[in-house]
């Protein structure tokens, strides 16, 4: 799969290009996560529990959000309407097959909506998949992880070291499939040339440390690439879940970036 290209218009010309990969990993025999990097809406789902069903979880959860590729969102708002579209249509298939019970997803990402009249980005989650930023050489991670250990953490009872073998890190405390619907966290942030997102599941952050993320990431011009290094490398160190990595980069000025750009499908980034 190649990158895929859009024009953004922010003051300046930018564009935005994106990759996506996924890997069933070396221990589960099914993969449940689901993701999209379609339009302008990058996402991806971790789904859980039930009788074979958390891809059922993901897929509605992503089938959801494919809404937003179709009607952009205008405010941070229509984004949490659709994640509760997506909790609507979970907890329905749960009520319509028993054996769905239980399953759940988690989801995180990023769309564009006209804030003030100039186009931002919204950073979403629910539950442990993630977002991280990476600009001038620096990655943050922009999300919260809704889990037992990030709780921990926030009370000062452990530190992030006993965090990574807590026997509590996989017990998250949000995600879509529950009644009453949980409440995303959103950020709102201006885009910024040379900026790059990697969204991914907790199979991706579970086996690489943030450095590691940071340095694949940004090693590789395009973001197909780098999406499917950062799969390949969380694989090669366990693999012990699904693993799944969307990569956005946002390159400034017109005819900037890759030799390939040219020949990628553009679509337009444009006020509302």
């Amino acid at each position: 799969m190649s990158a895929v290209e859009h024009r953004v218009l922010h003051g300046t010309a930018l564009r935005v290009r994106s990759g996506s990969a996924t890997h069933v990993g070396r221990v589960r025999d099914h993969n449940e996560d689901a993701l999209i990097a379609q339009g302008m809406v990058f996402a991806v789902a971790d789904g859980m529990g039930g009788h074979a069903a958390g891809e059922v979880a993901s897929r509605i959860a992503v089938e959801a959000l494919t809404n937003l590729v179709e009607h952009p969102p205008s405010r941070p708002e229509d984004v949490a309407e659709v994640l509760r579209e997506a909790n609507r249509g979970i907890l329905q298939s749960q009520e319509d097959d028993p054996e769905q019970r239980g399953m759940g997803t988690t989801v995180a990402g990023l769309t564009v909506v006209d804030a003030g009249g100039r186009e931002h980005w919204v950073v979403f989650n629910i539950g442990d998949s993630r977002v991280y930023r990476l600009a001038d050489n620096r990655m943050s991670l922009v999300t919260r992880d809704h889990s037992e250990v990030r709780e921990l953490m926030d009370a000062g009872l452990i530190d992030a070291t006993e965090a990574a073998r807590h026997p509590m890190r996989n017990v998250i405390t949000r995600s879509l499939g529950s009644d009453p619907a949980p409440s995303p966290d959103v950020w709102v942030l201006p885009p910024t040339p040379g900026e790059r997102f990697v969204v991914c599941s907790d199979g991706l952050s579970n086996e690489l440390d943030d450095r590691e993320i940071m340095l694949v990431a940004r090693k590789y011009g395009d973001p197909q690439i780098a999406a499917e290094q950062l799969v390949g490398a969380a694989v090669r160190a366990g693999g012990r879940d699904n693993v799944s990595v969307v990569v956005v980069a946002v390159d400034a000025g017109e005819g900037d970036g890759d030799d390939d750009a040219d020949t990628a499908p553009r679509t337009g980034f444009l006020r509302r």
